[in-house]
């Protein structure tokens, strides 16, 4: 089966923030794009889909730390249903999450980021998008 070639778009959900990394055209690499407001990420993902194909999503899922799903779980969820309704043309996958915020503070800590911009949220966010869509393009041969 054939590749499709566009971006995929990775999304860290939370109540406040969303955290979004996107990969090449290619899909090749997964880098960290921004974080938004959670009440602007639809207006936010029709925008980008019209500059940018997009050949699928990538919701991380939160799970506790025996895999069993979290009170997060239902959230993202439910928002991975209304994202599927909003954007039928894209695929949606879900990737585990766990993990994530604590390999990106290390992640900027090892690259040098002030403590300040470390314990900038949004740098979190965004970083944790991107661990989730490397993970999800480690493990998924689309």
């Amino acid at each position: 089966m054939e590749k499709k070639t566009g971006r995929i778009v990775a999304i860290d959900y939370g109540l406040k923030r969303v955290g979004i990394a996107v990969t090449d055209p290619l899909q090749v690499i997964a880098m960290p794009f921004t974080t938004i407001a959670t009440s602007t990420l639809f207006s936010f993902l029709k925008d980008y889909l019209q500059q940018e194909k997009v050949v699928s999503f990538v919701m991380g899922m939160p799970k506790g730390l025996n895999g069993q799903p979290s009170k997060m779980s239902g959230v993202v969820e439910r928002v991975g249903v209304q994202l599927k309704a909003a954007f039928p043309g894209q695929t949606l996958y879900y990737q585990d999450e766990r993990f994530t915020s604590k390999l990106a503070m290390q992640g900027l800590y090892q690259a040098g980021y002030s403590k300040k911009d470390r314990g900038e949220k949004g740098n979190i966010d965004k970083v944790s998008a991107a661990i989730i869509l490397q993970s999800f393009l480690n493990v998924y041969d689309r």
